[in-house]
């Protein structure tokens, strides 16, 4: 089963948009595994984002995602990082197909809500560097037979 970081970033907590990204992943049909309200701290924010170092808006993006408490969450099942990629929708919110996350509530790439792992690999990385092997919660929902055909 497949597991994938998924953050509700600075703005998405500050317009009270946590429950609508929640809502939206359980009604996927996607398993929460983990989830903690927090403050990121400047190292965990360079090491999240070491892949931008050096980029003109790599500043911006540290100041940023430390401004104010995210909503930082690991979510497992079938192809999960494509279908939370899906569900989020593109990057850019004003190229984000209409029903998806960003489309409906967000404007420009630097307030577009939330953070999804872009591949298996990297989702492996990210939920390791946010969350320790026993945050993590094993667990088999009723409904499960009728989301997951194995």
């Amino acid at each position: 089963m497949e597991q994938t970081l998924v953050l509700v970033k600075p703005d998405g907590v500050q317009r009270g948009l946590i429950g609508e990204v929640i809502s939206r992943l359980e009604r996927r049909g996607l398993r929460l595994v983990a989830a903690k309200f927090m403050n990121v701290d400047k190292g965990l924010a360079e090491t999240h984002y070491a892949i931008h170092k050096g980029k003109p808006f790599y500043e911006g993006l540290i100041s940023y995602i430390t401004s104010a408490p995210v909503m930082a969450m690991v979510w497992e099942g079938p192809n999960a990082v494509a279908a939370v990629r899906q569900t989020m929708g593109a990057t850019r919110p004003t190229e984000a197909a209409p029903g998806t996350l960003r489309h409906d509530f967000a404007l420009e790439v630097g307030r577009n809500l939330t953070h999804a792992s872009d591949e298996p690999a990297n989702a492996e990385k990210e939920v390791a560097l946010w969350f320790k092997k026993d945050e993590l919660v094993a667990w088999k929902r009723e409904v499960d037979r009728w989301i997951f055909e194995k």
